[in-house]
C-alpha cells in the first residue's frame, strides 16, 4: 500500500478507502512515512535558512582577511588560469594575483607578498577547507607570523561571504571587459580592481581607496575631462589638504564602521524573517547533504548517512561522527543537515 513512497496524508486516504480505520490513523501514517529510509535520503533540499544571520565585522582595516580561489579561466601567457583573491573585511580592499596552479606554496607566497608585506600581519584569515589553505605549509606560516586561521563549514561558502562577494565583482567585471576589448583576462584584471577600489561601496558608503589611503584617488576621467581638483591644483594647498585628510582618517573610518554595522543589521533583519530553525544536540541522528563526488547520476540520493552529532561548535556548525566511532573531517553547517528518523 505504501510501496510507492507517497506522503503521509495520501497514505491516510489510501488506508481509509481500503476500509480500515483506527483513532490514531493520521499520526501513525505520518510517523510511518517519516521513518522511511529511502524517502529521507531522497527528500527535497532545504530552501529556508536553518540559522540566523551571523555577520563578521572587523574593527579596523586589515584586521580580518578572507581568501579564496577563483577559476579556472582561459589559459593565457605563462599558463595562468587561476586567481588567488583576498579581501579586507573592513575597507573591502581586494588583492588578487593570477597563478598557473593552485598549491600551498602559491598561497603562502601570496599571503607574504600581497598581504603581510603591504598591510601588516592580520589577526585572522578566513578561508574554505581547500587543501591549499588547510595544508601544513600554510598553517605553519600563519602560526609563525601570528595569524589565526578560521575555516568555513563544508559546502557552506556563505561563512566567507566577503570573499565570495569579491569573486562576483571580479568575475562580473572580467566578463564584460574581456568581451568588449578582446584582451586577455590577466591584462584586464588591474582595470577591474582599479574601478572597484575607486567606487563607493554600498556598505561603508565610501571607496576602499579612501579608507586605505585616507584620500580620494585621482581617476583618469579627471585628467581627460579636467575636474576642479586638477585645474585648481596648488602644491601648497594640496599638501595642507592632505594633512587635513590624514588628521580626519580616524573619523572617516569610524563613520564607515558605523555604516557597516547599520547595513549588517538591516540585512540580518530581512534574512532572519526567512529562518526556519533547525537545532541539533549531541547524539542526534542526521543526514548530510551529498557532495558532488557522491552524486553519480540524477537518481543518486541527495542525502547520505546517517551520522551522529558529536559536537556543537557554534553558530550552526556541527562535528559529525559515524556509527563506528570515526570522526568526519571538518565542520558541517545546519543548512546541509536534516534529522534522520529511525
Amino acid at each position: 500500500m505504501c510501496g510507492s513512497h507517497i506522503g503521509g496524508r495520501a497514505l491516510v486516504y489510501k488506508v481509509v478507502r481500503a476500509g480500515y480505520f483506527w483513532p490514531s490513523l493520521r499520526n501513525d501514517c505520518v510517523n510511518w512515512v517519516q521513518k522511511c529510509d529511502r524517502c529521507q535520503r531522497h527528500a527535497a533540499l532545504h530552501h529556508s535558512p536553518a540559522e540566523r544571520l551571523h555577520s563578521i565585522l572587523s574593527p579596523w582595516p586589515f584586521h580580518k582577511w578572507g581568501i579564496d580561489i577563483l577559476g579556472p579561466f582561459p589559459t593565457t601567457i605563462r599558463q595562468l588560469k587561476f586567481l588567488i583573491v583576498a579581501v579586507d573585511y573592513f575597507s573591502k580592499w581586494i588583492e588578487a594575483e593570477p597563478v598557473a596552479t593552485i598549491s600551498a606554496k602559491k598561497v603562502r607566497t601570496f599571503l607574504w607578498k600581497n598581504v603581510v608585506c603591504r598591510y601588516g600581519v592580520p589577526q585572522m584569515l578566513i578561508s574554505d577547507n581547500g587543501t591549499q589553505f588547510a595544508s601544513t605549509r600554510v598553517r605553519d606560516f600563519c602560526k609563525e607570523v601570528g595569524i589565526r586561521m578560521a575555516f568555513t563549514s563544508v559546502e557552506h561558502p556563505q561563512s566567507n561571504g566577503q570573499a565570495e562577494s569579491a569573486n562576483k565583482v571580479i568575475l562580473s567585471g572580467l566578463k564584460k571587459r574581456v568581451q568588449e576589448s578582446g584582451a586577455s583576462w590577466v591584462e584586464e584584471l588591474p582595470r577591474v580592481l582599479w574601478s572597484y577600489h575607486t567606487t563607493v561601496h554600498s556598505t561603508t558608503r565610501d571607496t576602499p581607496f579612501n579608507l586605505v589611503y585616507g584620500t580620494d584617488a585621482m581617476i583618469p576621467i579627471e585628467i581627460t575631462e579636467p575636474s576642479v581638483r586638477a585645474t585648481a591644483f596648488s602644491e601648497e594647498e594640496s599638501d595642507q589638504g592632505r594633512r587635513v585628510d590624514l588628521d580626519l582618517i580616524s573619523e572617516t573610518r569610524e563613520k564607515a564602521r558605523i555604516n557597516q554595522v547599520a547595513a549588517h543589521r538591516r540585512a540580518a533583519f530581512k534574512y532572519n524573517t526567512k529562518v526556519n530553525p533547525r537545532d541539533f544536540i549531541v547524539g542526534d541522528l542526521v543526514l548530510r547533504l551529498a557532495q558532488l563526488t557522491q552524486m553519480k547520476n540524477k537518481l543518486s540520493p541527495k542525502w547520505v548517512g546517517p551520522y551522529k552529532i558529536d559536537d556543537v561548535v557554534s553558530k550552526g556548525a556541527y562535528r559529525l561522527r559515524t556509527f563506528d566511532g570515526g570522526l568526519i573531517p571538518r565542520t558541517w553547517n545546519a543548512a546541509n543537515l536534516r534529522f534522520y528518523y529511525s
